[in-house]
């Protein structure tokens, strides 16, 4: 249950400043400046609009879409569509009954398989290929009509679907990779509306708690859905642009970032602003002076996060490297929109806005013990005691890493399985000594008879057809003798790939064992930079080195534990046979970038106080009585945003969704609250290393602001 709690530097009423005060703008001023934004903004968007609905013409989920720019997989996808008829779609047909086909589903299997040549322009109407105890009945079907025209090949999948049915206790099921990247794109394609609405409901319910007043519910509501249309065009001109890829994965984070690194930014500048409009007459010159007191720290947590997520331009990975400028570009666009328009609605609605809690000038709030001053205290009276506890407490559950499941696999990718998967599993129980989908082998051409028979003579390969060739390339379809994704055809794989050192090896097992090298190497090379630039950063905003070293040693603590966390439940709580390769170095850019986000807060807070005369100790429980509240319900609205995703049906999305939503909490209530307040105030002044800060005269109690009621759990 949700209560107000808030904390007061004083509680008399605050008393003018005894230091000369800017002249104060005009009338006129103060009325026309948050017209002419509000008015900027309507002109933005009419500009925006049109491009914001197109992205979803240029957004793709092709395999190539998601596979490693330099793999051989990735090649092999790249030369398949320019082989004649473009892509191959590739089906499998399964038959199946229980206790073994009767003759009439022999006959059933063979009309029907004909009726989708005869329909489908087949070239030759493929033969059914037998299970050992007669159970099963497997008929490969693939075309190159369809290409890279995907309303075409979903339009395939479906009519063939339609065509294939079972009766009387005969099943059907249609896989194969092209019928598996149909389900993909049919789950993709789900998830945009449902998503965002998912996501504005889960904001707008929280704000609710947060706020208790109807206008503070909408106003960042209405201004985060104004970034998300922006970022929306945004990522339509960088795809235009620099074709930079646009999946339903990265579309997905782009909103998710956008609301709640959004509201997040909110809630600290409304916070600001309550506490000035205590203090200061006019609405105009309180909102100018909560931007100038927080918005050096938004302007830097905004800034970590994109340099965290452009960090990811450097991955040979597609996705991801497509991931990094749309989760910056909503990143951005979340700033513009609350340093901008949101401050021109707060002020159009003046002091009314805050109803029915609003701030009076002169007033001051009612005081009562803070939970963050309990906690803060806590830490303060026992620093080394709350470090070493809390410390031990995160190396612990990152312990859990070590039960984590093993990679994750296709036919596990989907929390419901669809038709596709549950055709892979029974062709793999019913044909154990033979793989179920072929492996592409590109060959120069003038080669291809030579690499065909080293092919064949590759233990693990069964049997080897030569398929289209152009452009110098021929494609070869080799089928290996272990089910696919198995330990078995990995080694298959390996050894084709040794032995046809002048071609390329793909297919979708292929394609997964690139995927999990990709990753692996993406990671040794993208986490050392995100770790060095938020670390640079941290430097230039708080002036030190051991504070940004400190912030950056929690956040990784934070990620350690949440990994782990991750590795005690996605198997026995989610039922999950594997976690994704790529998990980690999202989770890591992710919670590295936003994790620090609370930190700066925090130390920018601390900062202020120690230049206003207090000492290290004192000033981070200051910071923390100060800023513990606003922070706490920040990540309360960015953990629920990133939750959404647990309700999505891709396994991958629910990991990362579960692992940065249990960061995000970590970081707010344990690591924030006591890592780093009882480590600063057991530095003392050495936090600020290597220069001492300038102690200019205290400033008087009076003219501190105090702290704005929150609810905090």
């Amino acid at each position: 249950m949700l209560e107000h709690v808030t904390t007061t530097t004083s509680t008399t009423h605050p008393e003018p400043r005894n230091t000369p005060r800017p002249r104060k703008p005009g009338r006129s001023r103060r009325t026309a400046v948050p017209w002419a934004v509000l008015g900027l903004w309507i002109v933005l968007l009419a500009l925006v609009v049109p491009f914001a609905g197109k992205l979803g013409d240029v957004q793709q989920d092709r395999a190539v879409d998601y596979l490693p720019a330099g793999a051989d997989s990735t090649q092999v996808a790249k030369i398949q569509d320019s082989l004649p008829g473009g892509e191959t779609t590739e089906l499998v047909l399964v038959y199946h009954r229980d206790g073994g086909l009767t003759a009439a589903d022999r006959t059933t299997a063979e009309d029907q398989v004909r009726e989708i040549g005869a329909a489908h322009d087949l070239a030759a109407t493929p033969e059914g290929i037998p299970s050992q105890d007669g159970a099963t009945l497997m008929y490969p079907v693939a075309t190159n009509a369809p290409g890279q025209d995907e309303e075409a090949r979903a339009a395939f999948v479906k009519d063939v679907r339609a065509t294939a049915t079972g009766t009387d206790g005969l099943g059907v099921e249609v896989g194969g990779s092209g019928a598996i990247q149909f389900d993909a794109e049919e789950v993709y394609g789900s998830l945009g509306g449902p998503l965002f609405l998912t996501t504005v409901g889960v904001v707008a319910l929280m704000l609710i708690v947060i706020y208790r007043s109807p206008f503070l519910l909408l106003i960042p509501l209405i201004s985060a859905g104004m970034a998300e249309v922006l970022a929306r065009a945004g990522a339509y001109g960088l795809n235009r642009l620099f074709d930079t890829p646009v999946t339903t994965q990265s579309a997905s984070i782009m909103t998710v970032l956008v609301f709640g690194v959004g509201t997040d930014y909110a809630l600290l500048l409304v916070a600001r602003y309550r506490e000035e409009l205590r203090r200061v007459e006019h609405p105009y010159d309180a909102m100018t002076a909560a931007l100038r007191g927080c918005g050096p720290a938004v302007i830097a947590s905004s800034g970590t996060v994109a340099v965290g997520l452009l960090s990811l331009l450097v991955a040979d990975l597609n996705s991801s490297s497509g991931m990094g400028p749309l989760g910056a570009l909503g990143v951005l666009c979340a700033l513009l929109a609350m340093v901008t328009l949101l401050p021109a609605l707060l002020l159009l609605f003046g002091r009314r806005v805050f109803w029915p809690l609003i701030p009076a000038y002169g007033s001051a709030p009612k005081g009562r013990r803070s939970l963050f001053a309990a906690m803060g205290g806590s830490a303060g009276r026992h620093p080394y005691r709350a470090l070493i506890g809390g410390a031990a407490v995160l190396g612990a559950l990152a312990l859990g890493v070590f039960a984590m499941p093993g990679t994750l696999k296709q036919e596990d990718s989907f929390t419901d399985r669809p038709e596709s998967i549950a055709a892979l599993e029974t062709l793999g129980e019913a044909f154990p000594e033979r793989g179920s989908q072929p492996i592409t082998v590109i060959t120069p051409t003038g080669r291809a008879a030579v690499t065909l028979t080293t092919a064949e003579r590759v233990p693990g390969v069964q049997a080897v057809e030569r398929g289209r060739s152009a452009d110098g390339w021929t494609e070869l379809s080799v089928i290996a003798s272990a089910k696919p994704e198995s330990a078995a055809e990995t080694r298959t794989i390996g050894e084709l790939r040794s032995a046809l050192k002048d071609s390329y090896v793909g297919g979708p097992s292929a394609q997964q064992i690139d995927l999990e090298k990709t990753h692996s190497r993406d990671s040794t090379l993208v986490i050392p930079l995100v770790l060095v630039l938020v670390l640079l950063i941290l430097i230039v905003l708080l002036r030190s080195l051991v504070a940004p070293l400190l912030l950056i040693a929690a956040v990784v603590a934070v990620w350690g534990a949440s990994l782990g966390i991750g590795g005690l439940v996605f198997g026995p709580l989610f039922g999950f046979e594997g976690m994704d390769p790529g998990l980690p170095l999202l989770s890591f850019v992710f919670l590295v970038a936003l994790g620090v986000d609370y930190g700066i807060f925090l130390m920018h807070r601390m900062r202020e106080e120690s230049l206003a005369g207090a000492e290290p100790g004192p000033a981070a429980l200051s910071a923390l009585r100060s800023t513990g509240a606003v922070i706490a319900s920040a990540g309360l609205v960015l953990a629920a945003t990133f939750g959404v995703l647990l309700n999505l049906p891709m396994v991958m999305l629910v990991q990362l969704g579960f692992v940065v939503a249990v960061g995000v909490l970590l970081d707010t209530f344990l690591v924030r609250t006591y890592l780093v307040t009882s480590a600063s105030v057991a530095l003392g002044r050495k936090v600020w290393w290597p220069g001492p800060l300038s102690k200019p005269a205290p400033v008087p109690v009076a003219d501190r602001p105090a702290e704005e009621p929150v609810p905090v759990p």
